[in-house]
Protein backbone atom coordinates (compact mmCIF):
# COMPACT_ATOMS: atom_id res chain seq x y z
CA UNK A 1 0.00 0.00 0.00
CA UNK A 2 1.20 3.43 -0.70
CA UNK A 3 1.39 5.77 1.61
CA UNK A 4 0.94 9.69 1.07
CA UNK A 5 2.41 11.58 3.31
CA UNK A 6 1.97 15.28 3.87
CA UNK A 7 4.41 17.81 3.65
CA UNK A 8 4.27 19.18 6.61
CA UNK A 9 5.23 15.73 8.27
CA UNK A 10 7.64 14.68 5.71
CA UNK A 11 10.75 16.74 7.26
CA UNK A 12 10.13 15.03 10.69
CA UNK A 13 10.50 11.42 9.71
CA UNK A 14 14.30 11.16 10.64
CA UNK A 15 13.66 12.18 13.53
CA UNK A 16 11.26 9.69 14.03
CA UNK A 17 12.94 6.91 12.21
CA UNK A 18 16.02 7.75 14.96
CA UNK A 19 13.74 8.04 18.11
CA UNK A 20 11.86 4.52 16.78
CA UNK A 21 15.51 2.86 16.38
CA UNK A 22 16.73 4.04 20.14
CA UNK A 23 13.83 2.84 21.71
CA UNK A 24 14.39 -0.61 19.76
CA UNK A 25 17.75 -0.86 21.08
CA UNK A 26 16.59 -0.23 24.65
CA UNK A 27 13.92 -2.67 23.70
CA UNK A 28 15.68 -5.59 22.70
CA UNK A 29 17.79 -5.78 25.56
CA UNK A 30 15.12 -5.73 27.92
CA UNK A 31 13.24 -8.44 25.90
CA UNK A 32 16.86 -10.72 26.59
CA UNK A 33 17.11 -9.98 29.84
CA UNK A 34 13.39 -11.21 30.05
CA UNK A 35 14.38 -14.41 27.83
CA UNK A 36 16.80 -15.32 30.38
CA UNK A 37 14.23 -15.15 32.71
CA UNK A 38 11.51 -16.87 30.81
CA UNK A 39 14.37 -19.95 30.19
CA UNK A 40 14.71 -20.15 33.77
CA UNK A 41 11.37 -20.02 35.34
CA UNK A 42 10.18 -22.42 32.39
CA UNK A 43 13.01 -24.64 33.17
CA UNK A 44 12.78 -24.56 36.81
CA UNK A 45 8.83 -25.88 36.39
CA UNK A 46 9.57 -28.65 33.61
CA UNK A 47 12.20 -29.68 35.85
CA UNK A 48 10.35 -29.54 39.07
CA UNK A 49 12.33 -26.89 41.03
CA UNK A 50 12.22 -23.34 41.73
CA UNK A 51 14.64 -21.75 39.86
CA UNK A 52 15.62 -17.98 40.51
CA UNK A 53 13.71 -16.21 43.50
CA UNK A 54 16.10 -15.12 45.60
CA UNK A 55 16.42 -11.44 44.37
CA UNK A 56 13.44 -9.64 43.92
CA UNK A 57 10.08 -10.69 43.25
CA UNK A 58 10.10 -13.70 41.42
CA UNK A 59 13.31 -13.29 40.84
CA UNK A 60 12.88 -10.80 38.08
CA UNK A 61 16.46 -9.01 39.30
CA UNK A 62 18.37 -11.99 38.94
CA UNK A 63 20.35 -11.19 35.72
CA UNK A 64 20.57 -7.81 37.27
CA UNK A 65 22.39 -9.43 40.09
CA UNK A 66 24.49 -11.56 37.60
CA UNK A 67 25.84 -8.57 35.32
CA UNK A 68 27.12 -6.87 38.55
CA UNK A 69 28.96 -10.22 39.37
CA UNK A 70 30.47 -10.25 35.90
CA UNK A 71 31.37 -6.64 35.80
CA UNK A 72 33.31 -6.82 38.27
CA UNK A 73 34.87 -10.26 37.72
CA UNK A 74 38.23 -10.20 36.46
CA UNK A 75 38.81 -9.58 32.93
CA UNK A 76 41.52 -12.53 32.54
CA UNK A 77 42.95 -13.04 28.61
CA UNK A 78 45.11 -15.92 27.78
CA UNK A 79 48.68 -15.48 27.03
CA UNK A 80 49.23 -16.45 23.72
CA UNK A 81 45.71 -15.19 22.92
CA UNK A 82 45.84 -13.17 19.36
CA UNK A 83 44.68 -9.87 21.38
CA UNK A 84 42.86 -8.24 18.29
CA UNK A 85 40.91 -10.93 17.61
CA UNK A 86 39.79 -11.83 20.99
CA UNK A 87 39.10 -8.12 22.48
CA UNK A 88 37.03 -7.11 19.24
CA UNK A 89 35.03 -10.31 18.96
CA UNK A 90 31.95 -9.47 20.86
CA UNK A 91 31.73 -6.53 18.77
CA UNK A 92 30.69 -8.60 15.68
CA UNK A 93 27.97 -10.33 17.94
CA UNK A 94 26.29 -7.60 19.33
CA UNK A 95 26.15 -5.46 16.02
CA UNK A 96 24.83 -7.96 14.12
CA UNK A 97 21.60 -7.54 16.29
CA UNK A 98 21.49 -4.21 15.93
CA UNK A 99 21.86 -4.22 12.00
CA UNK A 100 19.03 -6.55 12.79
CA UNK A 101 16.87 -3.99 13.84
CA UNK A 102 17.56 -1.61 11.33
CA UNK A 103 15.34 -3.78 9.14
CA UNK A 104 13.20 -5.76 11.33
CA UNK A 105 9.89 -4.26 12.24
CA UNK A 106 8.32 -5.02 15.88
CA UNK A 107 5.05 -3.46 15.18
CA UNK A 108 2.66 -1.09 13.86
CA UNK A 109 -0.18 1.29 14.14
CA UNK A 110 -3.35 1.90 12.15
CA UNK A 111 -3.87 5.40 11.86
CA UNK A 112 -7.62 5.86 10.27
CA UNK A 113 -7.14 2.60 8.72
CA UNK A 114 -3.98 3.19 6.91
CA UNK A 115 -0.69 1.14 8.23
CA UNK A 116 2.24 2.50 9.65
CA UNK A 117 4.88 -0.10 10.38
CA UNK A 118 7.47 0.34 13.52
CA UNK A 119 10.42 0.09 11.64
CA UNK A 120 13.75 2.23 11.54
CA UNK A 121 13.81 1.91 7.65
CA UNK A 122 11.64 0.17 4.62
CA UNK A 123 14.03 -1.79 2.42
CA UNK A 124 12.67 -3.68 -0.56
CA UNK A 125 14.98 -7.01 -0.13
CA UNK A 126 14.89 -6.16 3.72
CA UNK A 127 14.40 -9.67 4.47
CA UNK A 128 17.79 -11.08 2.67
CA UNK A 129 18.99 -8.08 4.70
CA UNK A 130 17.92 -9.28 7.58
CA UNK A 131 19.11 -12.67 7.28
CA UNK A 132 22.39 -11.61 5.66
CA UNK A 133 23.53 -9.57 8.89
CA UNK A 134 22.48 -12.06 11.21
CA UNK A 135 24.98 -14.16 10.08
CA UNK A 136 27.75 -12.14 11.17
CA UNK A 137 27.81 -13.48 14.32
CA UNK A 138 29.56 -16.46 12.99
CA UNK A 139 32.06 -14.00 12.51
CA UNK A 140 32.56 -13.11 15.95
CA UNK A 141 31.94 -17.10 17.19
CA UNK A 142 35.24 -17.97 14.70
CA UNK A 143 37.12 -14.61 16.41
CA UNK A 144 36.90 -15.93 19.75
CA UNK A 145 37.13 -19.58 19.05
CA UNK A 146 40.95 -18.88 16.94
CA UNK A 147 41.66 -15.80 18.59
CA UNK A 148 42.11 -17.88 22.28
CA UNK A 149 44.89 -19.83 21.02
CA UNK A 150 42.33 -22.59 22.73
CA UNK A 151 41.92 -26.61 21.24
CA UNK A 152 38.43 -26.43 22.62
CA UNK A 153 37.31 -22.84 21.23
CA UNK A 154 38.78 -23.61 17.73
CA UNK A 155 36.32 -26.86 17.84
CA UNK A 156 33.56 -24.88 19.06
CA UNK A 157 34.19 -22.92 15.72
CA UNK A 158 34.83 -25.64 13.80
CA UNK A 159 31.03 -27.45 14.73
CA UNK A 160 29.56 -23.48 14.52
CA UNK A 161 30.78 -23.71 10.93
CA UNK A 162 29.29 -27.27 10.40
CA UNK A 163 25.85 -26.33 11.07
CA UNK A 164 25.04 -23.23 10.13
CA UNK A 165 26.56 -23.51 6.66
CA UNK A 166 24.61 -26.43 6.87
CA UNK A 167 21.23 -24.82 7.63
CA UNK A 168 21.94 -21.11 6.09
CA UNK A 169 21.07 -23.07 3.11
CA UNK A 170 17.32 -24.51 3.80
CA UNK A 171 16.87 -21.37 5.89
CA UNK A 172 17.56 -18.27 2.75
CA UNK A 173 15.32 -21.19 0.40
CA UNK A 174 12.38 -21.06 2.73
CA UNK A 175 12.30 -17.70 3.00
CA UNK A 176 12.83 -16.95 -0.82
CA UNK A 177 9.47 -19.53 -0.91
CA UNK A 178 7.47 -16.97 0.88
CA UNK A 179 8.95 -14.23 -1.15
CA UNK A 180 8.34 -15.69 -4.31
CA UNK A 181 4.47 -16.39 -3.23
CA UNK A 182 4.27 -13.07 -1.85
CA UNK A 183 5.93 -11.14 -4.75
CA UNK A 184 8.05 -9.16 -2.64
CA UNK A 185 11.10 -9.46 -0.50
CA UNK A 186 9.86 -6.74 1.54
CA UNK A 187 9.52 -7.68 5.10
CA UNK A 188 6.61 -5.30 5.46
CA UNK A 189 5.34 -6.49 2.52
CA UNK A 190 5.06 -9.98 3.46
CA UNK A 191 3.79 -9.45 6.68
CA UNK A 192 0.88 -7.31 5.72
CA UNK A 193 0.14 -10.00 2.20
CA UNK A 194 -1.00 -12.23 5.26
CA UNK A 195 -3.88 -10.87 6.32
CA UNK A 196 -6.18 -13.46 8.38
CA UNK A 197 -4.30 -16.19 5.58
CA UNK A 198 -1.07 -16.65 7.66
CA UNK A 199 1.40 -18.76 5.88
CA UNK A 200 2.02 -21.21 8.35
CA UNK A 201 -1.61 -22.56 6.63
CA UNK A 202 -0.73 -21.92 3.43
CA UNK A 203 3.66 -23.14 3.79
CA UNK A 204 3.47 -25.69 6.65
CA UNK A 205 6.47 -26.85 5.41
CA UNK A 206 8.07 -24.23 4.76
CA UNK A 207 7.38 -22.85 8.71
CA UNK A 208 8.88 -26.06 9.92
CA UNK A 209 11.64 -25.97 7.66
CA UNK A 210 12.36 -22.47 8.43
CA UNK A 211 11.94 -22.92 12.51
CA UNK A 212 14.01 -25.80 12.69
CA UNK A 213 17.12 -24.57 10.24
CA UNK A 214 15.97 -21.13 12.77
CA UNK A 215 17.47 -22.87 15.84
CA UNK A 216 19.91 -24.53 14.56
CA UNK A 217 21.43 -21.46 13.36
CA UNK A 218 20.99 -19.69 16.53
CA UNK A 219 22.32 -22.78 18.35
CA UNK A 220 19.91 -23.44 20.93
CA UNK A 221 19.05 -26.65 21.70
CA UNK A 222 19.83 -29.20 19.88
CA UNK A 223 21.93 -27.31 18.06
CA UNK A 224 24.49 -26.27 20.15
CA UNK A 225 27.41 -28.37 18.89
CA UNK A 226 29.57 -25.11 19.34
CA UNK A 227 29.31 -25.50 22.74
CA UNK A 228 28.62 -29.16 24.10
CA UNK A 229 29.92 -28.39 27.88
CA UNK A 230 30.65 -32.28 28.13
CA UNK A 231 32.16 -32.62 25.33
CA UNK A 232 34.96 -29.34 24.68
CA UNK A 233 33.95 -27.51 27.99
CA UNK A 234 31.96 -24.50 27.30
CA UNK A 235 33.22 -24.77 23.50
CA UNK A 236 33.81 -21.17 21.66
CA UNK A 237 33.84 -19.30 24.96
CA UNK A 238 35.61 -21.44 26.97
CA UNK A 239 38.14 -18.85 28.10
CA UNK A 240 36.28 -15.63 28.27
CA UNK A 241 35.85 -14.36 31.65
CA UNK A 242 34.29 -11.51 33.20
CA UNK A 243 31.58 -9.47 31.09
CA UNK A 244 32.92 -10.84 27.74
CA UNK A 245 31.32 -14.28 28.40
CA UNK A 246 28.44 -11.78 29.67
CA UNK A 247 28.66 -9.78 25.95
CA UNK A 248 28.62 -13.35 24.33
CA UNK A 249 26.13 -15.08 26.24
CA UNK A 250 23.69 -11.87 26.24
CA UNK A 251 23.90 -12.27 22.09
CA UNK A 252 22.59 -15.27 21.75
CA UNK A 253 19.33 -14.33 23.48
CA UNK A 254 19.23 -11.44 21.20
CA UNK A 255 19.15 -13.40 18.89
CA UNK A 256 16.52 -15.60 19.61
CA UNK A 257 14.00 -12.86 20.68
CA UNK A 258 14.40 -11.36 16.87
CA UNK A 259 14.48 -14.90 15.87
CA UNK A 260 10.91 -15.51 17.38
CA UNK A 261 10.13 -12.03 15.68
CA UNK A 262 11.06 -13.17 12.65
CA UNK A 263 8.58 -16.59 12.89
CA UNK A 264 5.84 -14.29 14.17
CA UNK A 265 6.29 -11.47 11.10
CA UNK A 266 7.18 -14.37 8.20
CA UNK A 267 4.63 -16.95 8.79
CA UNK A 268 2.13 -15.72 11.94
CA UNK A 269 0.49 -13.33 10.45
CA UNK A 270 2.83 -10.37 11.78
CA UNK A 271 0.54 -7.41 13.25
CA UNK A 272 -2.07 -8.25 11.00
CA UNK A 273 -5.71 -7.59 12.97
CA UNK A 274 -9.77 -7.67 11.95
CA UNK A 275 -10.12 -4.62 10.32
CA UNK A 276 -13.15 -3.65 12.89
CA UNK A 277 -9.73 -3.31 14.85
CA UNK A 278 -7.54 -1.39 12.46
CA UNK A 279 -10.04 1.14 12.30
CA UNK A 280 -10.70 1.70 15.67
CA UNK A 281 -8.56 5.40 16.94
CA UNK A 282 -7.48 3.77 19.82
CA UNK A 283 -7.27 0.02 19.13
CA UNK A 284 -5.75 0.65 16.01
CA UNK A 285 -2.44 2.35 17.53
CA UNK A 286 -2.10 -0.75 20.54
CA UNK A 287 -3.66 -4.08 19.06
CA UNK A 288 -1.31 -4.71 16.41
CA UNK A 289 1.79 -4.25 18.18
CA UNK A 290 0.11 -6.29 21.05
CA UNK A 291 -0.70 -9.05 18.76
CA UNK A 292 2.14 -9.62 17.42
CA UNK A 293 4.63 -9.32 20.58
CA UNK A 294 1.61 -12.11 22.06
CA UNK A 295 2.84 -14.41 18.98
CA UNK A 296 6.81 -13.24 19.58
CA UNK A 297 6.07 -14.67 23.09
CA UNK A 298 4.35 -18.05 22.37
CA UNK A 299 7.36 -18.65 19.55
CA UNK A 300 9.90 -18.24 22.42
CA UNK A 301 8.33 -19.95 24.79
CA UNK A 302 8.35 -22.89 22.66
CA UNK A 303 11.75 -22.31 21.91
CA UNK A 304 12.90 -22.50 25.27
CA UNK A 305 10.85 -25.75 25.84
CA UNK A 306 12.26 -27.76 23.16
CA UNK A 307 15.76 -27.55 25.37
CA UNK A 308 14.12 -29.91 27.51
CA UNK A 309 12.25 -32.10 25.07
CA UNK A 310 14.48 -33.17 22.85
CA UNK A 311 18.53 -34.13 23.57
CA UNK A 312 21.35 -32.63 21.58
CA UNK A 313 22.46 -34.03 18.46
CA UNK A 314 25.91 -35.09 17.66
CA UNK A 315 27.40 -33.20 14.91
CA UNK A 316 27.55 -35.99 12.10
CA UNK A 317 23.72 -35.97 13.06
CA UNK A 318 23.09 -32.20 12.76
CA UNK A 319 25.23 -32.32 9.32
CA UNK A 320 22.94 -35.15 8.27
CA UNK A 321 19.84 -33.76 9.01
CA UNK A 322 20.97 -30.14 7.57
CA UNK A 323 21.78 -31.77 4.03
CA UNK A 324 19.96 -34.82 3.74
CA UNK A 325 16.29 -34.01 5.42
CA UNK A 326 16.30 -30.03 5.32
CA UNK A 327 16.94 -29.05 1.97
CA UNK A 328 15.58 -31.35 0.07
CA UNK A 329 12.11 -30.58 2.35
CA UNK A 330 13.19 -26.75 1.01
CA UNK A 331 13.26 -27.30 -2.23
CA UNK A 332 10.03 -29.03 -2.40
CA UNK A 333 8.36 -26.14 -0.52
CA UNK A 334 10.07 -23.80 -2.86
CA UNK A 335 8.01 -25.73 -5.49
CA UNK A 336 4.98 -25.57 -4.05
CA UNK A 337 5.48 -21.74 -3.24
CA UNK A 338 6.10 -21.05 -6.96
CA UNK A 339 3.00 -22.87 -7.75
CA UNK A 340 0.89 -21.60 -4.79
CA UNK A 341 2.11 -17.94 -6.29
CA UNK A 342 1.34 -18.46 -9.87
CA UNK A 343 -2.62 -19.60 -8.21
CA UNK A 344 -2.80 -16.78 -6.45
CA UNK A 345 -1.74 -14.60 -9.34
CA UNK A 346 -4.08 -15.67 -11.39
Amino acid sequence: MTVVIPDYIAPLIPWVRGIVGLVMIGAIFLAAMGAVWVERKLSADIQSRVGPCRVGKYGIFQLVADAIKLFTKEDIKPQNADSLLFNNANIFMIGSVFLMLVALPVGAVFINGVEYPLAVTEMDISVLYIEAVSALSIFGIFMVGYGSNSKYSLLGAFRNFARMVGYEVPLGISIISVAVMTGSLNIVDITSAQGLHWNIFLQPLGCFVFFVSLMADMGRLPFDQNESEEEIIAGWITEYSGMRFGLGFFAEYMHMVLGSFLVALLFLGGWNVPGFIANNSVLGLIAPTGFLLIKTIFVLMVIVGLRWAVPRFRIDQVVDLSWKKMFPLALLNLVWAVGLGLYLGA
